[in-house]
C-alpha cells in the first residue's frame, strides 16, 4: 500500500499526480489546482474512501507528480498521461465501435471524398461521425451529383491517367474528369470548397445558385444544362433533408447526452452545425474511478476533445451538468479552438427540448448495452458456466446472495443481502439487517451476525411442513417464505477475513457441505474460496467477473442505502419524539404556534396548558420531558 509522502514535499502548485504499483505501471493518473490538498484526500482511512478509490490506493505503491504552471496546462497533461498509459483505475473508454467520417483528403492536389474509420489523417477535413457506414455513403452518392469531384483510390487516378481515359464516374456525371484533365485545378478546388460548405451546414447559398443557374440555362434555352442542374438541385434538396433541423440556422454546438449507473455511463453526442445535425457519437464509460457527476462530464469532454475533435469545436457545449472546474475547461476549449467556447447546461426553449432528446438517446442506448450482456441468456448462462468450472462449483449458481456491511465508525450498524437468480437481480428477494449484538467497529463480527441469522432462519423454515413454508402476501397471492431457498453460491464482499467468517458459519450451522461460498475482495477483484491461500484466477472482462462485480457493487449500494436511512432518521431525531399523547400532527402544530423547537423547550407549563387544542396531561408531559 503506498505511503503518505511528508507533507512538506507535495507542492501546493496545480499539476498531475501519477500512483503506481510494485512492478512501476502507471494504475492512475489524476489532476489537481492544489497537489497538496488533493493528494491528501487519498490518505485517510480507506473505510471512507469510495470503494474504488480505497482498492487504487490500496494497489499502489508509490506517488508521484509533475508540476505545471495552471490548470489547463494541468488538465492537457492528465489526458496525455491516460491515453499514453491506459491506467486500470482511470475511466475507460468500453465501446470499441469505430464510427465512420466522411473525409475530404485536402492535402493531395486534387483531393477526393471517401468514407474512412479509424485514426484521422493529417491535412484531412473530417465530417460525423455517422452511426451508420451506409447513411453517409448514401449522401455521398447524392453529393457527387452535384459536386463531382474524385472518390477513386491514387492508384485508380494514376491508372486512367496514364491510359488517358476516364472512367466509368465521369460518363455519369459523377466526377469531373481531373485525371484527364478535363477541369482545371482552381474551378476542381471551387467544387471541393462547396463540398466542404455543404457537409458544414452553409446549404442555403448552394441551393439558391443551383436554382438561378437552372432557371438562366431554362430561359437561354439551354434545356440539357437546365435538366442536369435540376437533377443536381434535386439530390442536394434530397441530401439536406437527411440532416435533421434542431436549432437556429447560424448556430453551432455539440449536445451531450448521459445515461449511467454506479459501474457505467452511456454517453451521446449530436454534431450540430448551422442549425444542423450533422453527426452523431455514441460511447460507454467504465467507472472505474470515484466520480462526481461534474467529474463525470470532465471526464467526457476530455474524450471528445482531446485530441482532434471530430466535428472541430463549436461555440457552445451542452452538457447534462457543469464541470467541477467549468473555468479550467473552458479556457482549454477556448484555446484549442481559438475564441471563446461556452458550457452551459440548458434550462429552457428549444436547446433544452434539444438536449432532452439526446438524453432520452443516451438511455436507450443504455439500455441496450446492459441487456447485450446483463439480460441475453446466452451471456447470462456462460458467465455462470464460467463461475461453475472456475469455483469448482457443483452446479451452475442459478441463486446467488451477496453480503455487505456497513457503518460510519461502528454507528448504525447494517448489512445487506442481495440475491441474483438466473444471473438477474431478484429485489423482491433482497433482505436488509440491523447488527444487534456487536459493539464498536467489528465488520467480522457483524458478518457472522448477519450470516448466522440469515442461515439460521433458512433451517427453521426447512423444517416446517409443506404447507407452512408458503405465506401470502398483501393482494392474497402465496410466496415461499422470506429465507426458504439457499444460495447456490454465497458470495461475501471482501478478503480473505470475511471468507474465514462465512465458513465458520456455515461450518456451525452444519451447513459446509451444502452451500458453497467465495469471497470477491477489492484489491485486483480477487475471488478466493475455502482451501486455496491463492485466489482464484477469474479473467479480467469475463462475463464471469462482471456479473460478481455487479452484485458486490449492488450489495454495497443497497447496504449503503439502508445505512444512510437509519442515519438520517437519527440525526433529524427530535427532542419531542417520545412524549406520550404528542404524535406527529401535534407536534408540528405545537411547534408552529410557538415559533420553533426552542421556543416549546422555553415554555412554561402555563403557556402549553393554555393551548386549547392540547390536553393538560400532554401539556404536563411536555413540560416534564424539556424539564426533568
Amino acid at each position: 500500500m503506498v505511503q503518505r509522502p511528508p507533507t512538506g514535499t507535495i507542492p501546493e502548485t496545480p499539476g498531475s499526480y501519477q500512483f503506481k504499483d510494485a512492478q512501476g505501471r502507471v494504475i492512475y493518473v489524476g489532476k489537481a489546482s492544489s497537489l497538496r490538498s488533493r493528494l491528501s484526500n487519498y490518505f485517510q482511512d480507506p473505510r471512507n474512501l469510495h470503494p474504488r478509490t480505497a482498492q487504487m490506493v490500496a494497489t499502489a505503491e508509490s506517488v508521484e507528480w509533475i508540476e505545471v504552471r495552471n490548470e489547463v496546462e494541468a488538465l492537457m497533461l492528465e489526458y496525455s498521461l491516460i491515453k499514453q498509459h491506459r491506467p486500470r483505475f482511470n475511466v475507460r473508454l468500453r465501446d470499441d465501435k469505430s464510427y465512420p467520417f466522411l473525409a475530404v483528403s485536402e492535402d493531395e492536389q486534387w483531393p477526393r471524398a471517401m468514407v474512412t474509420r479509424g485514426r484521422k489523417r493529417k491535412g484531412w477535413r473530417y465530417f460525423g461521425p455517422f452511426p451508420h457506414a451506409y447513411a453517409i455513403r448514401e449522401t455521398l452518392d447524392l453529393l457527387v451529383r452535384t459536386f463531382p469531384i474524385r472518390t477513386c483510390s491514387p492508384g485508380k487516378f494514376n491508372e486512367h491517367h496514364r491510359l488517358g481515359r476516364p472512367c466509368l464516374l465521369f460518363h455519369i456525371e459523377k466526377c469531373s474528369g481531373p485525371c484527364v484533365g478535363e477541369i482545371d485545378e482552381m474551378p476542381y478546388r471551387q467544387l471541393v470548397e462547396e463540398f466542404c460548405k455543404f457537409l458544414e451546414g452553409d446549404t442555403d447559398e448552394i441551393v439558391d445558385r443551383l436554382t438561378d443557374d437552372m432557371k438562366a440555362a431554362a430561359k437561354g434555352l439551354e434545356f440539357e444544362r437546365a435538366a442536369r442542374l435540376r437533377d443536381r438541385l434535386a439530390a442536394v434538396q434530397r441530401a439536406i433533408e437527411k440532416q435533421q433541423m434542431v436549432a437556429e440556422r447560424s448556430e453551432d454546438l455539440d449536445v451531450i447526452g448521459l445515461a449511467d449507473d454506479e459501474l457505467e455511463a452511456a454517453v451521446q453526442v449530436f454534431y450540430v452545425r448551422k442549425g444542423r445535425v450533422v453527426g452523431r457519437k455514441g460511447f460507454v464509460l467504465d467507472k472505474v474511478e470515484e466520480l462526481t457527476p461534474g467529474g463525470l462530464v470532465d471526464r467526457i469532454l476530455e474524450e471528445m476533445y482531446g485530441d482532434e475533435a471530430a466535428a472541430g469545436i463549436p461555440k457552445q457545449v451542452l452538457v447534462p451538468c457543469e464541470p467541477d472546474d467549468l473555468a479550467t475547461y473552458e479556457e482549454w476549449l477556448s484555446h484549442a479552438r481559438g475564441s471563446r467556447v461556452q458550457i452551459r447546461v440548458p434550462q429552457r426553449g428549444d436547446k433544452r427540448e434539444l438536449h432532452e432528446m439526446v438524453t432520452r438517446n443516451a438511455k436507450e442506448e443504455f439500455v441496450r448495452h446492459r441487456m447485450r450482456r446483463a439480460a441475453d441468456h446466452n451471456t447470462r448462462s456462460r458467465a455462470l458456466s464460467e463461475l461453475q468450472d472456475l469455483l469448482g462449483l457443483p452446479e451452475a449458481p442459478l441463486r446467488i446472495e451477496c453480503y455487505d456491511m456497513a457503518h460510519l465508525q461502528g454507528t448504525d450498524y447494517v448489512g445487506s443481502m442481495v440475491v441474483l437468480e438466473d444471473g438477474l437481480p431478484a429485489k423482491r428477494e433482497y433482505r436488509r439487517f440491523k447488527v444487534r449484538d456487536v459493539p464498536g467497529n467489528d465488520d467480522y463480527a457483524a458478518m457472522e451476525e448477519v450470516l448466522t441469522r440469515r442461515l439460521s432462519a433458512y433451517l427453521e423454515e426447512r423444517e416446517m411442513p409443506l404447507g407452512e413454508k408458503v405465506s401470502e402476501d398483501r393482494r392474497g397471492r402465496q410466496r415461499p417464505n422470506r429465507f426458504a431457498y439457499p444460495p447456490q453460491l454465497l458470495l461475501v464482499d471482501g478478503g480473505k477475513g470475511q471468507l474465514g467468517v462465512a465458513v465458520k458459519v456455515l461450518k456451525s450451522l452444519g451447513l459446509e457441505d451444502e452451500i458453497p461460498v467465495a469471497s470477491l475482495a477489492k484489491r485486483f477483484e480477487e475471488v478466493y474460496i475455502p482451501g486455496s491461500s491463492e485466489p482464484v484466477n477469474v479473467p479480467r472482462g469475463s462475463d464471469a467477473l462482471f456479473m460478481l462485480q455487479r452484485i458486490r457493487d449492488e450489495a454495497h449500494r443497497f447496504a449503503n442505502t439502508f445505512h444512510g436511512e437509519l442515519r438520517g432518521k437519527r440525526m433529524t431525531r427530535s427532542v419531542l419524539d417520545g412524549i406520550p399523547g404528542l404524535g406527529e400532527h401535534r407536534k408540528k402544530r405545537l411547534v408552529v404556534e410557538l415559533g420553533g423547537v426552542n421556543k416549546v423547550k422555553a415554555a412554561s407549563l402555563e403557556t402549553l396548558q393554555s393551548l386549547t387544542w392540547l390536553p393538560d396531561s400532554v401539556a404536563a408531559a411536555i413540560h416534564a420531558h424539556l424539564h426533568p
